[in-house]
């Protein structure tokens, strides 16, 4: 195999296109230099605080249920949460509900004990006046 030994140089590609920029540069309105354009920012997060901590309160409140203060700051958390925050809805609709029924449970509970605490003190009022 042989091989030229004069050989004719083509025509040479531009640097600029043989290294491709990472961002596309843009012309200067000014006629200057070229620069590259700014990033996109991330807009900051929405805030969920309410929403999250109405929904920690009310599952703390499933595991420790002798508290009755717990649920009701749920509760109320959850509803403020509810109009303040769109982002945390699901966290705070979650700790609504569940300090909702938490509390629900504790009515019946101080139904079911009033009703049997005044019918014990019937009975015994009764046997003594007889």
């Amino acid at each position: 195999m042989t091989y030229p030994q004069n050989p004719q140089p083509g025509p040479q590609p531009h640097p600029a296109a043989q290294n491709p920029q990472p961002y596309p540069l843009a012309q200067n309105p000014a006629g200057g230099q070229p620069y590259y354009p700014m990033p996109g920012y991330l807009p900051a997060p929405e805030p969920k605080g309410l929403s999250i901590a109405s929904m920690v309160l009310a599952l703390v409140s499933v595991v420790f249920g002798f508290t009755f203060l717990l649920p009701i700051t749920a509760l109320i958390l959850g509803i403020v949460g509810l109009r303040r925050e769109p982002a945390g809805r699901g966290m705070a609709v979650a700790g609504v509900v569940i300090s909702g029924l938490i509390l629900v449970v504790w009515g019946i509970l101080l139904v079911v004990l009033l009703v049997v605490g005044l019918s014990a003190f019937g009975i015994a009022v009764s046997q003594t006046t007889s």
